[in-house]
């Protein structure tokens, strides 16, 4: 078990790590006691009761939150011309043509959280697969990263979109915002991934679906929420 710091023990000391708080509560007690000399990030994790070794237990997909996240991501739009004037107007970091790829593999350059291309690139861009793959980068048209529709996947992720996914353990671990937002805005950024992650309930699954919900700062304690 990893060594708790001191601020960490003086955190846990303020509430009863054992108890189960609704949200609101869980993010006021997640503001009295985050330490960070910086803006934290306010993270939720959901343990899922869930086999992930079957594909249809495995939950993937992406949300726009309605106060996003807090983070500036970078986009790179690979496409053709008028698809890239169109995404620099949305607003995107970076654009070019498959060639941009030589950027990436030759020069280790990754100036960018996501790529967004267009169907008929995107057989182009499965060659990088080993490349792009590892990092979380290759784009999937699950999560809207894959469109005719650039301008719109563009401010989506710039307005805060967020992917979700399982991990081995079958746990969701995502972002809902900064600790300095309001806590209504961060409420509100729960609730709907909350519904969202209810709703993909597998129909064939046994038993309980949330095992356990928590809050946390980026290096604060974690705080259980109640999981209704």
């Amino acid at each position: 078990m990893a060594k708790w710091s001191k601020n960490l023990k003086i955190a846990y000391s303020n509430f009863n790590e054992n108890k189960e708080y609704s949200i609101t509560e869980g993010i006021e007690i997640l503001k009295k006691n985050s330490f960070e000399k910086f803006d934290p990030a306010v993270e939720v994790a959901f343990n899922l009761n869930l086999d992930t070794t079957k594909a249809e237990q495995q939950i993937r997909g992406s949300i726009v939150l309605p106060h996003g996240t807090g983070r500036n991501a970078k986009v790179l739009v690979i496409g053709e011309t008028a698809d890239l004037e169109i995404a620099k107007q949305a607003g995107a970091d970076h654009t070019g043509g498959i060639e941009i790829m030589d950027k990436v593999t030759k020069n280790n350059w990754f100036d960018f959280d996501f790529i967004v291309t267009t169907p008929l690139f995107m057989p182009k861009l499965a060659r990088f697969g080993k490349v792009l793959g590892p990092k979380g980068l290759m784009p999937n048209p699950k999560l809207g990263t894959v469109t005719t529709d650039v301008k719109t996947a563009v401010e989506n992720i710039k307005k805060g979109q967020l992917e979700y996914r399982t991990d081995k353990e079958g746990i969701i671990a995502l972002s809902i915002g900064k600790k300095s937002f309001p806590t209504t805005d961060l409420v509100e950024n729960y609730n709907v991934i909350f519904n969202l992650i209810k709703d993909k309930k597998p129909n064939n699954l046994k038993g309980n679906y949330l095992n356990t919900i928590t809050i946390s700062s980026t290096m604060g304690p974690g705080i259980k929420i109640i999981k209704e």
